[in-house]
């Protein structure tokens, strides 16, 4: 399905990114993964080569520095010669009191969720327009339902889906595609980096019983299906999606 198709995906050393680079790598395409740990991206790596015999493109890159972002781009379209889908998954997390205030953890999460992404994504476009390609951008439940402990991330995810839906409309006329995906509680490593002690990210595992409506959490592999889908030519008219994956989190009355 993506034979001979170029996708860059950012925060691939881990979850949702890595997952998601092993499901494209099974379609045929050539990777660029982008992440700040290199030893955890040649791991995914070494999974896409399993797969399809080819090996990804490797860059370490700081999102929040202009220069690494320049060079993200620059490289893909150096080795590459073209770039068929960007998938904008890079994200962070923070557990945060409003009547605590910190800023720098406000900036980060704006610098990383929205400021790199928008960046990136312009820097892509010319790119993008010339194969008329496709963006995913990886949102959250949060951008839609809102959650008192993370004001700073809730906000950050609902201005990447207007993003999305500006963005769509902007590029419609250029055929090219932006969506989105919205997922609810999936077991990755951003909850333990948020500073969150194990047995409480257990308890939210466990609170998934109630308040997702499947019963459980999702996985990185479920992730992964969705966004491959809206990159690819099945979903060849379908644009300015923010589709919730979330196993009907948002009709519960549940709390996580």
């Amino acid at each position: 399905m993506f034979s001979s198709k170029v996708v860059l995906i950012t925060g691939a050393s881990s979850g949702i990114g890595a997952a998601t680079a092993v499901r494209f790598a099974a379609e045929g395409a050539k990777l660029a993964l982008t992440g700040r740990n290199v030893e955890n991206l040649q791991a995914t790596a070494q999974k896409c080569e399993e797969k399809n015999q080819l090996k990804p493109l490797i860059i370490k890159a700081n999102l929040g520095l202009d220069d690494d972002v320049k060079n993200i781009i620059n490289t893909v379209i150096t080795i590459y010669e073209k770039l068929d889908v960007l998938i904008n998954n890079a994200g962070v997390f923070f557990i945060s009191n409003p009547e605590d205030v910190d800023m720098k953890e406000y900036d980060e999460i704006f610098s990383t969720n929205v400021r790199s992404i928008y960046y990136l994504t312009n820097l892509a476009i010319p790119h993008l327009i010339k194969s008329k390609g496709a963006i995913v951008n990886v949102s959250s439940l949060a951008a839609i339902r809102p959650f008192a402990a993370c004001i700073p991330y809730c906000m950050s995810k609902a201005a990447l889906d207007h993003f999305t839906r500006c963005l769509a409309l902007q590029l419609a006329p250029k055929q090219v595609r932006v969506n989105n995906i919205n997922p609810g509680v999936i077991p990755t490593d951003i909850h333990r980096r948020a500073g969150i002690p194990a047995e409480q990210i257990q308890l939210i595992y466990e609170r998934c019983k109630d308040s997702h409506l499947l019963g459980r959490a999702g996985t990185v592999e479920e992730a992964a299906e969705v966004i491959v889908f809206l990159a690819s030519e099945k979903s060849s008219f379908v644009t300015g999606e923010t589709l919730l994956m979330d196993g009907g989190c948002h009709l519960s009355s549940a709390t996580l």
